[in-house]
């Protein structure tokens, strides 16, 4: 299945919804167990980060002046990102502060050798296995409110058609003056007494998703898969974006393609990659629009057909979650005096790198330092380029491996929910069949919004309306099977 954030709404405070929590909180540390990955990490690379984050390498240039903020979800603590955007002319700057994890994690050190090992945070539902211990990630390394902390502060200068003109990164002391969510954010903005700065967040946001409509790419807009636990019974929802956490991600790809840029000019770096779209996934997709009642011309382009969609409706929803199936092939290429004979992300139309989440993504550290020793006109260091070849590998098994923490997830909430549904009939359509077996196969329905198994005593009839009966949803194995009706 797709994966997507999946977090816990509300919960019951009564006996059954206390149930309903602990099925969750088992069912997440039976996966914990499975895959053998713990929040906890060992003694010594605690200690070692507590040590660190009491006497962190604080940069010369002071830039506390800039009156950034952070905007994350609400409960978030693990803030790589702050941000300020002023007018310049007839365009804007753009500062863009990252939490600079060199002045607390030396290469070969403990933290260095696990979050090496990790690769990435994994999330799910009220889960967190973070890839630093909370003393450096929710602590000394995150960008909180009111605290002088160590930065990579971008400074990228924008023209009046969003396009990125001029870019530096360098180390600074930088000061968020506040802790932000995207829905007080929002509310402010739709009131019209937002600060100044969100004004002009959703300008240059809008300039950059129209640049990115021009050159043919498109960002998925994923919605959050909502847990909803009412006394003793599950559903499923999907939370569609803010329009303010869309432009956000904008000056996020802003960054990103920036770093690219230095990177690819200098013939040393990392890059995230995507190769060209199957066209048979994109036919599948057509089938899976089908199936949500989505009308899908077919002289229509897949990039303007997602634009299209509009993630407040359910089944417009759960067809972008479908699109995440465009992504698959997706990792990284590092690469040290000859650029990748293919650098670019498909979906971004554009070359890409990953320089803007270091406390939840490893490589992006490493691409983070050879962006900054790039703009100082210095030496990539020795430990960055020992670890070009090696890094790709290491985010495609994390990756891998949070994708399926994701989806044991997902599959463990679904079993719940429809749980007490066996043996009801449901709409749907079959979407995909199995390359060894055309009798199995993958229905979607929008009612409930999920993909699942299917099989039949014949071949299925690919891309056609079926009833399918729910004939098992066990919560132990986080399995769900469908028959055709």
């Amino acid at each position: 299945m797709s994966t997507r954030v999946v977090s816990v709404r509300r919960q019951s405070a009564g006996p059954d919804g206390a149930v309903a929590a602990a099925t969750l909180r088992d069912g997440i540390a039976a996966i914990q167990a499975e895959m053998k990955v713990t929040p906890e990490f060992p003694e010594d690379v605690e200690r070692t980060a507590a040590e660190a984050a009491k006497n962190p390498r604080l940069p010369e240039l002071d830039r506390t002046d800039i009156p950034f903020v952070t905007i994350d979800p609400a409960t978030s603590m693990d803030l790589d990102q702050a941000l300020h955007i002023e007018r310049d002319g007839e365009g804007y700057v753009v500062y863009y502060a990252i939490a600079d994890l060199s002045a607390f994690i030396t290469a070969g050190d403990p933290v260095d050798v696990e979050a090496n090992r990790r690769g990435e945070t994994l999330y799910g539902a009220d889960s967190k296995i973070p890839l630093h211990p909370k003393s450096i990630s929710e602590d000394a390394g995150s960008l909180l409110p009111d605290q002088v902390r160590p930065a990579l502060l971008w400074t990228i200068k924008v023209d009046a058609k969003g396009e990125g003109t001029e870019v530096t990164v360098e180390r600074a002391k930088v000061k968020s003056r506040a802790k932000l969510d995207y829905g007080s954010v929002q509310k402010s903005i739709d009131a019209g007494d937002a600060d100044e700065v969100f004004g002009l967040l959703k300008e240059v946001g809008e300039l950059r998703i129209a640049r990115e409509a021009d050159r043919g790419g498109v960002s998925l807009p994923l919605p959050e898969q909502q847990i909803n636990i009412e006394g003793d019974r599950w559903t499923l929802e999907f939370r569609s974006l803010h329009p303010v956490e869309q432009w956000n991600a904008q000056i996020s790809l802003l960054t990103g393609f920036a770093a690219a840029h230095l990177m690819i000019n200098a013939k040393v770096g990392l890059l995230r990659t995507l190769p060209p779209v199957d066209e048979r996934d994109v036919k599948r997709l057509h089938r899976t629009a089908r199936a949500l009642k989505i009308d899908w011309p077919d002289q229509t382009p897949y990039p303007e057909f997602i634009r299209s969609l509009d993630p407040t409706q359910p089944n417009h929803a759960a067809m972008v979650v479908a699109s995440t199936r465009l992504l698959r092939g997706s990792g990284y290429v590092g690469f040290d005096g000859q650029v990748p004979e293919q650098p670019q992300h498909s979906a971004l139309a554009a070359e890409y790198a990953h320089v803007t989440a270091p406390l939840r993504r490893l490589v992006d550290r490493y691409a983070l330092e050879t962006c900054v020793a790039i703009t100082a006109g210095t030496e990539v260091p020795g430990w960055v380029l020992e670890k070009l070849e090696t890094l790709p590998d290491v985010m495609r098994d994390s990756g891998r491996r949070g994708n399926q923490y994701e989806n044991a997830i997902l599959n463990l909430v679904e079993a719940a929910a429809l749980a007490p549904r066996v043996g009801e009939t449901f709409a749907a359509v079959v979407v995909e069949l199995e390359d060894k077996d055309d009798r199995r196969g993958t229905v979607t329905m929008q009612d409930p919004a999920i993909e699942a198994s299917v099989s039949g005593s014949a071949p299925l009839p690919l891309g056609t309306d079926v009833q399918v009966t729910l004939a098992k949803a066990d919560v132990a194995s986080r399995s769900v099977e469908f028959t055709l009706s």
